[in-house]
């Protein structure tokens, strides 16, 4: 056995590891698609929000600002499905793994919203200002840009042909639809004002993310033009410099 068999990225083990816990957990057959579970959580969560307001009689104006935006990104969610749905999210999976992805990762989004509402923090929970609910609107609608443009370019050119995408958006940032989702859901945890949304968002970018960005990376590697795309492209940022 060589080194190279020898040496695989902790990284590697960790997307085994999710990838059962999310697509085969508890066995049986597969009869959810992965679509189904995002998509509920992602449009449940205006409903889920405006229950949160009526019942703890909360309307506020950062309250009435997350809804705004988390509830209405759900809906634009669901029309980029519509129009350009993302192939990773049709597989099939277990209802065991179905359970799994909603409550490790889907379901800790709505820990936010509840947080930001039920007052659950006492009465030393911090107000959103007009000037952070002003910056979170600002970095929240550029994110759901940057991550509609990117998953409508890469849909539609990989539906006519194969291989690395070194145009429009994807010339400067390789992953530009997670910098996007980093983008925008960093401002909900800016609305909320406490450590506890920064500490999920922490589990689901290094948990989640990044390993689906090297995943994708060891991916793209294969191609001749990677390394000269690698050089002049960032990760998650354009390379400036």
């Amino acid at each position: 056995m060589n080194n190279q068999q020898k040496r695989v990225p902790i990284w590697v083990h960790w997307a085994r590891f999710t990838a059962f816990m999310t697509e085969r957990f508890l066995g049986g057959p597969k009869i959810l698609k992965l679509a189904w579970v995002i998509n509920f959580q992602k449009t449940g969560t205006f409903f889920y929000v405006l229950f949160l307001m009526n019942y703890y009689e909360n309307y506020s104006i950062a309250a009435n600002v997350y809804l705004a935006l988390h509830g209405m990104y759900g809906f634009c969610w669901i029309l980029k499905h519509i129009a350009f749905p993302d192939k990773a999210w049709e597989k099939k999976v277990t209802i065991g793994g179905g359970l799994m992805a909603f409550l490790l990762v889907l379901a800790l989004y709505w820990v936010f919203p509840f947080l930001l509402i039920s007052g659950v923090l006492g009465p030393d929970q911090k107000i959103a200002s007009f000037s952070l609910l002003a910056t979170a609107i600002s970095i929240h609608t550029l994110g759901v840009v940057i991550m509609m443009v990117a998953d409508c370019q890469k849909y539609y050119t990989l539906k006519y042909r194969q291989g690395l995408i070194m145009e429009g958006v994807f010339k400067y940032i390789r992953h530009p639809n997670y910098l996007g989702e980093i983008m925008l859901y960093g401002s909900y945890a800016l609305i909320v004002q406490h450590w506890i949304p920064w500490a999920i968002l922490a589990w689901v970018w290094i948990g989640i993310f990044l390993v689906n960005i090297l995943q994708k990376e060891a991916s793209m590697s294969r191609y001749p033009e990677w390394i000269e795309y690698k050089k002049h492209s960032g990760m998650l940022l354009p390379k400036i410099f």
